[in-house]
């Protein structure tokens, strides 16, 4: 809100405080998005009194010697009398998440980022002045606590505080205990509120994190190197998809931000390395779904002297492993239907046999370019002129095989017309050693074995520069540098990309793929914000 003259009009708190002044340029903000209400003003005019009588908002003196998780697994099988007669303290810190008071004592819960504590705070244990000040605090902020511990009446394991010290008062109230979030686009917008509040969501990117540890501890077990290719690349390869690009100013160079590591691992599989892998980020220039994020996770891995087959066993074992390792079984709910990951229960098709025994398509539509562009056609889906059948076909399976496919299935065989990069077949060169790993009805991974021929490859870049002038912008660019490398020799080799989020999808049961990245990426917010 401005005055007349066009200068912003000074928002009053329910105290009169120098810090009025102070806080100003967060209360018009707030104003401005719409957020200011009375809760916030009281929250604020609270904060002021208390910095008007010295109390430090934000220090950083308070050193915690323990945490919650930690305290509650030593301590839960003591009881009230060996706690009283051995008491041990210890200093704690960590948000107040609840209050309840009762004059002149209160419970309090406290969580740090192993878990929840009840904490009882006394008049008498903190003195009159640290008592006021305490009973002045809000749910949200943060605090540090030294004390003992003790069982309450009903046996909950609790500490006693002799001392409560502010450690960052909170602005912002939290959502309302019972509620919590409700809105999904504020729960992914807010992260940081949403990791506070919602416990499903701190056990997701906990399980994540475990996942993807032990997805690196099998590959180290096996012998891969871990290893970092460039993530803006002046060719985007590896994958074909539309790219980000951005601009180097002190080299007055476009380059794009990577689709996929694939094209600077197999350099390093011609420089002699034999086993490598990155786990990192890929950025596809895409639309937004419950399956998609621009921005997401791939763990790349290549092995030299292997075959796409030697990959199809290193898989079952390697999501069994995860499996086990996060959840404790290789068989895994997801959306109310058990997923069996157990080594030997995935199955195997050719990306033709699936068009006929899953999609139920006769070999006379889907081998006709016209029949199969035609049923692509009738179940709303384009063809664009001069697309090869391959492409037609991988239509046809999109629409009528990948939904079907539940349980592991092992696709291989996948048209040359859609492999640009991967080794065809020595008896049917009219497909690739390659196979797409689906389940759960969407794809988890992509491997081939990898073509080495320079001239293959080249023959094959170059068809995909044609598609990509007559209009496909996902086609593949000519990578030069690339095939100079293979023109060195690189030795047979298999590669395979893993989908690090719809795997932690899997394996947390979450629908949407925003669910389990931290900060996914999101329309501008109305009205300012990010």
């Amino acid at each position: 809100m401005s005055d007349s003259g066009g200068q912003q009009k000074k928002i009053k708190l329910p105290v009169k405080s120098p810090c009025v002044d102070l806080v100003q340029p967060m209360l018009q903000a707030m104003d401005k998005a719409g957020e200011l209400n009375e809760v916030l003003k009281n929250r604020i005019g609270k904060a002021c009194t208390l910095m008007d009588e010295g109390v430090p908002l934000f220090p950083n003196t308070f050193k915690k010697n323990a945490h919650i998780a930690d305290i509650q697994a030593a301590n839960e099988p003591h009881s009230a009398e060996e706690l009283e007669a051995d008491p041990t303290a210890f200093r704690l810190a960590g948000r107040i998440v609840s209050q309840r008071s009762f004059g002149k004592v209160t419970f309090f819960h406290l969580q740090d980022a192993s878990g929840r504590m009840q904490v009882f705070a006394s008049r008498e244990d903190l003195g009159q002045a640290a008592y006021s000040v305490f009973k002045r605090l809000d749910t949200g902020d943060i605090v540090g606590v030294a004390g003992t511990l003790f069982r309450t009446k009903t046996g909950e394991l609790t500490v006693k505080a002799s001392r409560v010290d502010l450690l960052t008062k909170s602005m912002r109230p939290l959502p309302e205990k019972y509620h919590g979030l409700k809105d999904v686009e504020t729960r992914y917008r807010q992260r940081y509120v949403d990791l506070i509040v919602t416990d499903r969501t701190r056990e997701i990117f906990l399980a994540r994190t475990a996942i993807v540890r032990e997805f690196r501890a099998y590959l180290d077990a096996q012998g891969f190197m871990e290893v970092e290719t460039p993530m803006m690349q002046p060719i985007p390869g590896g994958a074909t998809a539309k790219p980000f690009m951005t601009h180097h100013n002190a080299l007055d160079m476009r380059l794009y931000m990577r689709i996929a590591p694939e094209l600077y691992l197999k350099r390093l599989l011609v420089g002699g390395f034999e086993k490598v892998y990155e786990i990192n980020r890929n950025f596809r220039n895409e639309g937004i779904s419950t399956q998609h994020n621009p921005e997401f996770t791939m763990c790349e891995f290549y092995w030299a002297y292997a075959t796409f087959k030697d990959l199809m066993d290193l898989t079952e074992n390697l999501f069994a492993h995860i499996a086990e390792k996060v959840t404790g079984s290789t068989k895994v709910m997801y959306q109310g239907q058990e997923i069996d990951l157990t080594p030997g229960a995935w199955q195997r098709l050719t990306f033709h046999e699936s068009l006929e025994k899953v999609g139920g398509l006769a070999p006379e539509v889907y081998r006709d370019y016209e029949a199969a562009a035609k049923l692509v056609r009738e179940q709303g889906e384009k063809v664009i002129k001069g697309e090869k059948l391959g492409k037609v076909q991988a239509k046809l399976f999109d629409i009528f095989v990948e939904p079907k496919l539940v349980q592991p299935h092992f696709i291989y065989a996948y048209p040359t017309d859609i492999s640009p990069l991967s080794r065809r077949n020595e008896q049917d060169p009219s497909v690739t050693d390659r196979f797409e790993l689906f389940m759960t009805g969407r794809e988890m991974a992509n491997a081939f074995s990898e073509l080495n021929d320079p001239v293959d490859q080249r023959q094959r870049f170059l068809e995909q520069v044609a598609e990509k002038e007559a209009g496909d912008e996902e086609a593949h660019f000519m990578d030069e540098d690339y095939v100079r490398a293979l023109e060195y020799g690189m030795p047979p080799a298999a590669g395979q990309g893993v989908g690090i989020d719809r795997l932690v999808m899997l394996l947390t049961d979450s629908p949407s793929i925003r669910e389990v990245i931290l900060f996914p990426l999101l329309r501008p917010e109305v009205g300012g914000g990010s």
